[in-house]
């Protein structure tokens, strides 16, 4: 795979629409001398990034004292074929967002981050599902992360071949790829008719 310049953006438009189509990001720290890159939901809500999980997690806990972290979120477009191997490429969209996580402790902020949570992952849902009871709201640790050092990369179009292989009788282009919902499976006790949300449901442009 070739890397190339010039495919850095640092805008808020533009870091933000990355941001918001992902779901899973991948938190990185370094705790006791020892690398950690842990997948994790994540929603955005203005220039903050939520994070949720277990109290017991050694990683949220060293992310609510402040630990610096990194997190990154890829969305994967196309494969990029070439005519020679080392031209080939993917289609891409990455964030990456530095800073210190801090432990969302007011009960009202939880409560709305959790609510963020539900509704980036699936607009409409937060209002059917029953919110966080007590117990669960205490079994629950929110962390939130500033958007205040962000930056984007973006890879796009066809290969960019040597000119001496353009004549090359070998397949050069794009294959698309998307992440596309499958048809909704209900849970086996489950009566309620399929919400709106759900039979519409996409993401980006899928």
């Amino acid at each position: 795979m070739k890397r190339r310049a010039g495919r850095a953006h640092y805008d808020r438009a533009t870091i933000d629409a990355i941001l918001d189509e992902g779901l899973v990001g991948h938190v990185g720290v370094c705790s006791d001398g020892q690398p950690y890159v842990i997948p994790m939901l994540y929603a955005r809500d203005e220039d903050r990034i939520y994070l949720h999980g277990s109290p017991l997690s050694r990683l949220l806990g060293d992310l609510v004292d402040g630990m610096p972290m990194c997190l990154t979120v890829t969305l994967l477009d196309g494969l990029v074929l070439a005519r020679s191997a080392f031209h080939h490429s993917l289609n891409y969209r990455s964030v990456v967002v530095l800073g210190e996580g801090r432990a969302v402790l007011d009960r009202g902020q939880k409560l709305a981050a959790m609510r963020t949570l539900v509704e980036r992952a699936l607009a409409g849902h937060s209002t059917d599902a029953r919110g966080p009871s007590e117990q669960e709201l205490d079994a629950t640790k929110v962390v939130a992360l500033a958007i205040d050092e962000a930056s984007a990369k973006i890879r796009a179009g066809p290969p960019v071949d040597a000119a001496e292989d353009y004549g090359l009788p070998v397949w050069a282009g794009e294959l698309p790829l998307r992440v596309a919902a499958g048809a909704p499976v209900p849970d086996s006790r489950c009566a309620a008719p399929l919400p709106p949300y759900l039979s519409s449901y996409g993401r980006g442009d899928a």
